[in-house]
């Protein structure tokens, strides 16, 4: 792993324009040598709508600079309609979106300072529109590096998870709602108020838009690389973490794609050379290798590396937030990452019987009847601000939902890869759903979750053309839990936990009903015994972000219980604080504020509420977005609002309000 630049100076160029061809000039941001017009590079893109001007700087100043002096161009571009870029943003992932990543990766080989060469690199949205953007094989992006993404945007994206209504689809799109409508910086633009108002009017509530879409159709199918991972040719390095969202995709690529590589982490939703839980690795260098191997013709080992390299967490007691995860590193080839061990016969297979889980087939009938707010200790969907976000001690949720528990185990489980319960049920309902928790029992009762699934029942079969459950009626379905590298000591136990709820997490099903499970069995992926030695440099990166902190940041989870009414709420207050760019001066803030609220025998009164201020200050100019959005639901259908209010020093200049409603379409 030895490091193959030297080091070269560079230029910061804050604000470069890129004209499309319809005549759209979009915003980069570009760290390059100053002397790369005589010595040529090959250029970094980094492709997103979350603002360089005030939004990923900090990430941004980490990461940019140090390929830059290491011999690369490094493009940090705001997708249009969004931060600096001029034009309006339609959607994620839009036919638009990836057009013009197109063009601007075409501009970027066509620069004088470049050798013709592309990389692109990006997480979360950045991660999946460089897998998307690949796809189309773009003659001049010759490799990708994709963090925190998916390979399916309906099965493992915000929107959806096993059929059922992810609460983030309108979580997330608030987050939207309010990113998308911030000012451009009124320091580079003489326009930027007419850009403002034109990009508030023009901007989409998008949870209608995906609500619209309750089935795994063409919407979806557009931008799934799944589809045909053939298609993609650049090289590909996948990385993710186990604290994450998004733990699918990185074993899927990496056997799916021919040569790429995978590493999966302890972290959650951030780049591992600053991310938690600790232990981070030497992303930067590692990212090096592999741009030097396929932007520059340098040897530098990265295809002699495993295909797989994942860290295995030793169990340890629940809570809501590490700082670090004792563990250790172990790798796999491609072609067996992404198994199912019920099909390969590979692994741990446990019946669920009366007694528990057990080496023996059974048959039952265990009722599962879990009040609506069975869920509460599931943590976020994606922990990503650094707040109090993992699920916690799962005794609540047990308690909740119904359970099999193994003898205490006489040979430590070292599980890796994706877990898959196989169950025989029947619904009293025609509509239903279940959430899985596979969870490790201490020996003083207390559970962590090691993994879950849901499953909306209508999607048993298919995603693309579900049906209704037939009532009272045994069906065998197969739930893939998320992948999770996870080792249980010798004497604890294991836990299938079961419920037909799962809030906040997932929107209920219209009645709360019955399941009966009659059957079933947990084929456990289980990684040898003997250690392997994969070593990473530690940790490398450029200055932090120059800032003044105006006002400190503060994360908040609350629950509350209305002792009148039975009514449940989870408050969520994430104040992301107030800093001043101490290099151009720009001052930006924001809070953001959730509130999910249900009863425990009415799944019918959920309902959710988001509101996020943004407030950006310039010189005299003090600009602040209100933006606002609920649902709720009956029997039949979604029912949605949203309010967006603009302020130009305190004074209302715009506001917009929509009201829809979307049909249920068995959900």
């Amino acid at each position: 792993m030895t490091q193959t630049n030297t080091l070269r100076d560079i230029v910061d160029l804050p604000d470069e324009g890129i004209t499309l061809s319809d005549g759209t000039r979009l915003s980069a941001r570009i760290w390059r040598p100053t002397d790369a017009d005589d010595d040529p590079v090959p250029v970094i893109l980094e492709y997103l709508p979350y603002r360089k001007r005030d939004g990923t700087c900090a990430r941004d100043a980490l990461t940019h600079p140090y390929f830059a002096k290491r011999g690369y161009a490094c493009l940090r571009v705001d997708i249009r309609g969004n931060g600096d870029s001029y034009g309006l943003m339609e959607d994620e992932y839009s036919e638009a979106e990836l057009a013009d990543a197109e063009e601007v990766i075409a501009w970027a080989a066509a620069q004088p300072w470049c050798n013709g060469r592309v990389g692109m690199m990006g997480i979360s949205w950045g991660g999946f529109n460089g897998l998307q953007v690949a796809a189309r094989q773009p003659e001049a992006l010759k490799a990708i590096i994709t963090l925190c993404s998916t390979v399916d945007r309906f099965a493992d994206d915000i929107h959806y998870k096993g059929g059922c209504l992810l609460n983030e689809n309108m979580g997330w799109g608030a987050t939207m709602w309010s990113y998308s409508s911030r000012p451009p910086d009124p320091d580079l633009r003489d326009d930027w108020r007419e850009m403002w108002l034109e990009r508030l009017e023009a901007e989409p509530f998008l949870p209608v838009t995906w609500l619209g879409h309750q089935h795994r159709d063409a919407y979806w199918k557009h931008g799934s690389v799944c589809e045909d991972f053939s298609a993609i040719k650049a090289k590909v390095l996948a990385v993710g973490g186990w604290g994450d969202a998004y733990k699918n995709a990185v074993p899927q690529i990496v056997d799916a794609v021919p040569g790429a590589k995978g590493i999966v982490g302890p972290w959650v939703h951030k780049y591992p050379h600053f991310a938690v839980p600790e232990p981070r690795i030497g992303f930067l260098q590692e990212a090096l290798r592999w741009w030097d191997q396929w932007l520059k013709d340098v040897d530098t080992g990265v295809e002699d590396d495993p295909d797989y390299r994942a860290y295995v967490m030793d169990g340890v007691r629940p809570a809501t937030w590490y700082t670090e995860r004792t563990g250790q590193w172990c790798t796999q080839d491609a072609g067996t990452c992404h198994t199912d061990p019920a099909q390969t016969g590979a692994g741990l297979t446990l019946h669920l019987g009366d007694a528990g889980l057990g080496s023996t087939p059974a048959t039952q009938d265990r009722l599962v009847a879990s009040p609506a707010h069975t869920g509460a200790a599931g943590g976020e969907y994606c922990a990503i601000w650094l707040g109090p976000e993992m699920p916690g001690d799962q005794r609540p949720d047990d308690a909740l939902s119904t359970c099999w528990t193994s003898a205490p185990l006489a040979d430590e489980a070292r599980i890796l890869g994706q877990p898959t319960l196989r169950l025989r049920l029947s619904s009293d309902q025609a509509q239903a759903q279940i959430a899985v928790r596979l969870c490790h029992v201490h020996p003083d009762g207390a559970s962590t979750r090691i993994t879950y699934g849901v499953l909306n029942l209508s999607h048993r079969d298919s995603a693309e053309h579900p049906e209704a459950m037939p009532v009272n009626t045994p069906v065998d379905v197969t739930i893939a839990l998320d992948h999770i590298g996870y080792q249980v000591p010798a004497g604890h136990q294991l836990r299938v936990s079961i419920s037909n709820a799962y809030w906040p997490l997932i929107w209920p099903s219209p009645n709360s009903g019955t399941i009966t499970v009659h059957a079933g069995d947990i084929a456990l992926p289980i990684a040898p015994p003997e250690n392997t030695s994969v070593a990473f440099l530690p940790p490398e990166a450029e200055a932090p972000w120059n800032t003044e902190t105006l006002r400190e940041e503060s994360h908040i989870r609350r629950s509350e219980t209305d002792h009148v009414t039975g009514a449940v709420h989870l408050i969520i207050e994430d104040d992301f604080g107030e800093v001043r760019d101490l290099d151009h001066g720009l001052i930006n803030g924001s809070i953001a504020r959730e509130r999910w609220t249900i009863h425990p025998d009415d799944p019918m009164c959920a309902s959710g509420q988001c509101h996020w201020t943004d407030e950006t200050r310039r010189n005299d100019s003090v600009l602040r977005t209100e933006a606002q959005c609920s649902m709720h639901s009956d029997a039949s259908n979604f029912y949605l609002s949203a309010k967006l209010d603009a302020y130009e020093n305190e004074k209302l200049i715009f506001t917009k309000d929509i009201k829809q409603q979307v049909p249920r379409q068995l959900l």
